[in-house]
């Protein structure tokens, strides 16, 4: 597997991802040189869940600003503003009435009825 490109299209260093015998060779290019890794396919599995959960923090942390939708305008992985985390587990509207499935990080779960107009304030967005 070889990446040269981010999202924008701007060319960003060379990544590749190839067996190495038993192991896995990762070589990164940067504009300081080139970084060579070899390990086991089971941590490179785990570098690459690392590497997964990084970027999905980092995203978070990039949209700091909370942003105001309507309650029909929520989906799933949304997270409200407020004291609490509660995070969009489920929505639902019928015409004038939206109905959200709330769940909280303690895996508390609840319901709420909105109509489907009502401004919602969220800390971040889902996907």
């Amino acid at each position: 597997m070889t990446s040269g490109n981010d999202e924008t299209g701007t060319p960003a260093g060379r990544l590749e991802a190839a067996s190495a015998g038993e192991g896995v060779e990762i070589r990164v290019g940067t504009p300081s040189g080139d970084l060579s890794l070899i390990c086991t396919p089971a941590r490179a599995r785990e570098l690459a869940t690392a590497l997964g959960l990084a970027a999905d923090e980092a995203e978070r942390a990039g949209s700091a600003d909370p942003v105001t939708v309507r309650a029909d305008e929520l989906r799933r992985g949304d997270v409200r503003d407020g004291d609490r985390a509660m995070t969009v587990d489920s929505v639902r509207t019928e015409g004038a009435t939206t109905h959200v499935t709330w769940k909280s990080g303690a895996g508390r779960s609840w319901n709420q009825l909105y109509d489907a107009d009502a401004r919602i304030t969220l800390r971040r967005r889902g996907r």
